[in-house]
Parts: C-alpha cells; structure tokens; sequence
C-alpha cells in the first residue's frame, strides 16, 4: 500500500496556504468540487511538485438501496485519472432514498447518513462496493461516517461490520478517528473496541477533524480545533499499525496558516506516541462467494432507508424504534446544513435577502424535502419565495426576481409566476 504521509484537505480558501505550507506530502480533494478539465493552478502546481492529490466523493451513497449510478463512478474515475491519484475514497452511508425500487418519491438528504448494521444492509453495501469497485481505474477506500441516529435491531458492532465487508470485498479503509469519536459521545461506542475488531492492515488513510459537544451531541463541523480527545483516538490507532496516510480536514471557518500548521505538527506527533513502527501489509483477500442479493433485499434496505430519510426531511412520523429527540436533533442538523451549502452555491441570496436568508430557508426546509442538486434547490427557495410574497421590500423583490429569472430561464409557468407576483 502506498505511504502516503501527513497531509490537508485541499479546499480553495486555503489553496496559497496549503502551497506554501512545509511537511505536506499529499493533498484530498472533493471530488465533486473538481472538474477533470478545468483543474484549479493550485492543484496543477501541486501535482507538478510530487505532491499526491486523491479524490474524496461524497455524493455516491454505496450504502444505499439502489446500485451506484453509472455516471457518479464515471465522474469519479475521470477525476482519479485526471489527477494522477493512486486510489480514491467515499463513504459508507446513504445519501438519497425512495425511487423506482420503493414506489415512492426520490429524496436527497444533502449529507452522509448511517447505514444499518444488518446483513441485507451489508449485503447491499458489499455488492455496490464490488460494483464501484470493477468501474473505478484505482483502488477504492470506504469511509466510516459520524453518526447522531442508531438504527433499532442493528445485527453487528462497527468494528464487525467493517471487518466483513474488508473479508467479502478486499476494499480498503480510511478510518476517521474524529467520527470514532463523535459515535463514542453520540451512540455509546468505544473506538478502541471498535479499533480492535478492525482489520486495520486494512487501512489507506486516516481523517482528523475537529468538532463541537452541544447539549450532550458532538457535531462532526469540521469547522473547529482538533481535540485532545481526537488525537488520543489516533494515538491509539497508531500504536496498532503504522498509518499510510494521515489527512487533516477543515471545510470552513478557516483559521490562519500557522494555526493549522499546528495542527499538522500535534497530528504527527500523536501518530508519533501510537509507536508503530512499521504498517502492517494489506493484502486483499481472496474473493469470497458472494451470496445471491435479490431485488428484495433491496427492497427491504430501501423501505427502512426511505422511511428514516423521510422523517427527517418532509415531516412523516419518526419510525418505531428511533430516539425521536436524537431524529429531531437530526433533521435540524440536515436542514442546516442544507442552509449552509445553498449558501455557498448560490451566495446572492444571503447577499440579497440578509438576516431573512435563513430563517426563511429553514422555514422552507421543513416543507420541501431536496429532489435534485443544491442548485436547483436554490431556485426551488427563491421561487417559493417569489409565490409566497415573502420578500422585504420592492427592491429586493426585484433582485430576486432578477435573479432568479437569470438562472431559471424564461418558461411561460414561470412568467405566469412573476405576473402574479
């Protein structure tokens, strides 16, 4: 397996600082955030460096009822291929619900969600992960995700769950301690346990990112100091195996270049105090036969995944089973979050209707559940705006209008709407 050394999530905000900064072997990006095509100079001058990029998708939902889309593995693989990357990463989660398989409507949840420890969940996940896996130009590594919901009748511990999927696919692991961490505060789990049922020759890489404790819920922001707490997970986990790789992510709230500089000398020397000497080396194991998934397996992971998701998106009621607190803490936290990314893909509308911007999208959260991109989202809230009246004032009823109009094109529903309006 590679070394891939100490590295940072490459994000365009800090893409001087990251160029600059000393002791970075290797950079992730967010494989939705790159186009193969136009790839930012930032990246380019990297690479040219030696410095190793991999692509980190979020969007492929291998947890999920349904096969991989066709056209996510393709966009992922273009990116792996165009960046010259040695293997690429997603996670284990499910990101949308509903559809065809359910006979019912799509939904996006727009963040990375829990699978079920089951066997139809892990015989659906093993399948997708073999899938992803024939379609992808380099090896593929699967994430564990933070999570504040458990699912009820849940058949395997973390570690169990991972260690069949390692043994039934040969598929690599990139291990984040701060979620090992958030899971201990959240559901109870203790990463060390979870540590030692791993197969941690398994692993590619290691995430560490830092977070908040409000109300007795950690929240994985990624927008904050890594913790003690965190470093002592990866303490531990480097005095089981040498790590290949260790990456720092920060997605927002950027602080300055020494300060994360910091945090990459505190990450190395937790590694440091793990004491492993030498990685374990990770050899695939052989293909397992793997046992027959029929469409309903399927189904059943996807009515549980649909039914959750739902609940958390357009109000249906909390499945039997759930911690209705820890599900409404859940769907605060989605529709946030939600509110954060329109933000940053559609910055105007903030910008236009200032402090009314987010209760009014939270507001509109609660009643209309994601179907498509955050983009279309975006013009999905604007519109619904626009019908409601729900503007203050003439003047920035005329930007948005403005707005939306430039992006949603002139259709004769939508002129009908501004004429009404």
């Amino acid at each position: 397996m590679e070394r891939l050394g100490t590295g940072i999530g490459w994000r365009p905000e800090i893409a001087d600082a990251v160029e600059r900064m000393p002791g970075v072997d290797w950079v992730e990006v967010v494989a939705e955030n790159t186009c193969p095509d136009h790839l930012p100079e930032s990246l380019r001058r990297l690479r040219e460096r030696g410095v190793t990029v991999v692509p980190h998708g979020v969007s492929l939902g291998l947890g999920g009822a349904d096969r991989p889309d066709e056209h996510r593995l393709t966009a992922l693989a273009e990116r792996a291929e165009a960046l010259g990357s040695p293997l690429v990463s997603e996670h284990i989660a499910f990101v949308r619900a509903g559809g065809p398989l359910t006979a019912s409507p799509l939904l996006e949840a727009g963040h990375l969600l829990p699978v079920p420890r089951t066997r139809d969940a892990l015989d659906v996940l093993c399948e997708n992960v073999r899938i992803a896996q024939d379609a992808l130009p380099v090896p593929l590594a699967v994430e564990n995700i933070a999570a504040l919901i458990c699912w009820p009748g849940e058949e395997m511990t973390e570690g169990q769950f991972l260690y069949d999927l390692v043994d039934r696919t040969g598929v690599r692991l990139l291990i984040d301690v701060a979620n090992l961490h958030t899971n201990r505060v959240n559901r109870g789990e203790d990463p060390a346990e979870a540590l030692a049922e791993l197969p941690v020759e398994a692993i590619a890489y290691v995430h560490v990112a830092g977070g908040f404790e409000r109300d007795g819920v950690w929240h994985d922001s990624h927008a904050h100091p890594v913790p003690p707490e965190v470093l002592d997970v990866l303490t531990d986990l480097a005095s089981r195996v040498a790590p290949p790789g260790v990456l720092l992510e920060r997605d927002e709230n950027f602080p300055g270049p020494a300060a994360l500089e910091r945090e990459l000398a505190a990450i190395r020397g937790a590694v440091a105090a793990g004491g492993a000497q030498t990685g374990r080396r990770f050899a695939p194991p052989a293909p397992v036969a793997a046992p027959e998934l029929t469409d309903a397996a399927r189904q059943r992971v996807g009515l549980g995944q649909t039914a959750v998701l739902s609940s958390l998106v357009a109000g249906t009621p909390v499945p039997e089973g759930f911690d209705r607190v820890r599900m409404g803490v859940q769907a605060r936290a989605l529709a946030s979050k939600r509110a954060d990314v329109v933000a940053k893909v559609a910055p105007e509308l903030p910008e236009i209707l200032g402090d009314a911007y987010r209760p009014a999208f939270l507001a509109y959260a609660q009643v209309r559940p994601m179907t498509g991109g955050y983009r279309r989202d975006a013009l999905d809230f604007a519109e619904r705006l626009l019908r409601e009246g729900r503007t203050e004032g003439w003047a920035s009823r005329r930007r948005l209008e403005k707005w939306w109009r430039d992006r949603a094109g002139a259709t004769p529903r939508r002129r009908a709407l501004l004429r009404r309006g």
